[in-house]
């Protein structure tokens, strides 16, 4: 598998790059955001690490064009501590953050659960909504539903789970593998995205509902 590493402190790059090497991963690295979209699309990898804080081109902005074309999973690596911040990165399609200082363990753990992430198999459908776990494809009303990786899990975890109330941390444990976090943000950043997408008024959905104070949940299933 290959991975993109943008961050323009040298010293991460190369230690991230030993132990990602190590873990039989191919690594690209880049110091700076137009270097990075470069990158992108000369080895077009599977998974992009990607820091806020670069020259030339920042990270937002890298995760926004990396979008336009690509749904493949972003890490976004923050030193900004405010929620707002990570916030924006979810929001521009980032599948998940980690907080600078990090552990090297703690990224290899995220980045393994991404690529080993449980294939389920079957169909699923919810009324105009159907999901093919043999393609990884969802479509409402035919159409084809264009999803990135973490949107597809958590869409594939509710419909399987249909019609119970699932709690945000519940969520965040089996999609992110976080054992415990009081900052639920990035399931409700998801979930809006989602509905975004999939719903026919997303101020007022009615295939991904609000359980109120809990979590969520998708009210009745159809299976073929």
């Amino acid at each position: 598998m290959k991975i993109l590493l943008v961050d323009d402190d040298i010293n991460i790059r190369r230690i991230l790059c030993t132990r990602l090497s190590l873990l039989h991963y191919q690594v690209f690295d880049a110091s700076d955001g137009e270097q990075a979209l470069q990158l992108f699309h000369l080895h077009q990898p599977d998974l992009v690490i990607l820091d806020v804080m670069i020259p030339k081109l920042d990270g937002y902005s890298v995760c926004q064009h990396i979008r336009e074309e690509s749904d493949i999973p972003i890490i976004m690596l923050t030193a900004l501590g405010e929620i707002d911040d990570k916030i924006t990165g979810l929001e521009l399609g980032a599948d998940d953050y980690i907080v600078k200082p990090f552990s090297p363990r703690e990224l290899e753990a995220r980045i393994k659960r991404i690529f080993r992430r449980h294939h389920r198999s079957g169909i699923i459908e919810i009324g105009a909504i159907r999901l093919d776990g043999h393609k990884k494809q969802v479509w409402k009303n035919h159409l084809p539903i264009r999803l990135t990786a973490m949107e597809y899990t958590l869409l594939e975890l509710l419909m399987t789970r249909a019609g119970e109330t699932l709690d945000r941390n519940w969520i965040l444990q089996h999609v992110w593998g976080y054992s415990w976090s009081t900052d639920t943000r990035m399931v409700d950043v998801h979930i809006s995205r989602l509905r975004a997408k999939l719903e026919d008024d997303p101020s007022h959905p009615s295939f991904i509902l609000t359980a109120r104070g809990s979590g969520y949940l998708i009210s009745s299933i159809y299976r073929t």
